[in-house]
């Protein structure tokens, strides 16, 4: 049976990437669907082919994922859930090799330099691939002997290559948060840990304008957990921030810092209200 598009989110990569283990972590029970890039992603839930899209937005290694900002607000779409996925890289081979036979990895830029550690314990050089979970394919397909792949242990279940080391990053804290994201936003929820809302603002142009818009956080005890700012359309004078802060809009304190918000900006706008993830 084919799977509706009430059954399926999408992702931006190749099976077995990380993104695909955060759709399978976050609704396990729905299709994931590989797209090629952001705006796929997007596309594919604004025209009803699936229901959520999965987005990658920040890493705590790397920071923001670029261009991911600009794409929130643009997309149309609202987040209705967070997810955190654990980056735990496996080295995988063909079937029957030994870690002994690998002399070279390819992988993800981002990915070598965390096992370079272990690589360089089992002179193994690494090979920078566009996609991790696509190297994992082009070497299942064209075996390459002597030739290994850094990537998530879905990509081995997925390819058909043995998994010859796992966890074999030198720091064990990468962990890369990934937004939910649907045509609706939700209101109603109420996480058991608590609430998250996200939006993004323009301060009017006045002194001491952020400072002021800020203030109301502060006096209303309202907790923001993240606050970034980027430039919009490439122009120097007009700066959006990105915001997360715990709560609901509905609960009093916000509703009150976001009043005060409100009157020292240009545009304000809410991306989601979703539950707090129990790994945050």
């Amino acid at each position: 049976m084919t799977a509706t598009s009430h059954q399926r989110v999408a992702f931006q990569g190749e099976p077995g990437a990380y993104s695909h283990e955060a759709c399978q972590n976050a609704r396990p029970g729905m299709e994931a669907i590989p797209c090629e890039t952001f705006e796929d992603v997007i596309a594919c839930v604004r025209d009803g082919r699936a229901e959520y899209a999965m987005l990658p937005v920040e890493n705590s290694t790397y920071g923001r994922v670029a261009d991911i900002h600009r794409l929130l607000p643009e997309s149309g779409l609202y987040i209705v859930d967070e997810a955190f996925v654990r980056v735990r890289i496996a080295l995988m081979g063909l079937p029957g090799a030994q870690l002994k036979d690998i002399h070279t990895v390819r992988a993800h830029l981002v990915l070598l330099p965390q096992s370079a550690g272990f690589l360089k314990t089992h002179g193994i050089k690494g090979i920078s691939a566009a996609d991790s979970a696509g190297a994992a394919a082009a070497l299942a397909q064209e075996k390459m002997p002597g030739e290994g792949v850094l990537a998530s242990e879905l990509a081995a279940e997925i390819y058909g290559l043995d998994v010859l080391a796992r966890d074999i990053e030198d720091h064990g804290h990468n962990t890369t948060r990934f937004l939910l994201m649907g045509r609706e936003m939700d209101m109603t929820r109420r996480g058991d840990l608590g609430m998250m809302t996200t939006f993004v603002f323009e301060v009017r142009n006045i002194p001491a304008a952020l400072y002021k818009a800020m203030g109301g956080f502060a006096t209303n005890g309202v907790n923001m957990t993240k606050l970034e700012s980027y430039m919009v359309d490439g122009n120097f004078t007009a700066t959006r921030f990105y915001a997360d802060i715990d709560g609901h809009p509905e609960d009093d304190n916000v509703k009150l810092a976001m009043e005060e918000l409100d009157y020292f900006t240009s545009h304000v706008e809410i991306l989601g209200v979703y539950p707090a993830d129990r790994r945050r």
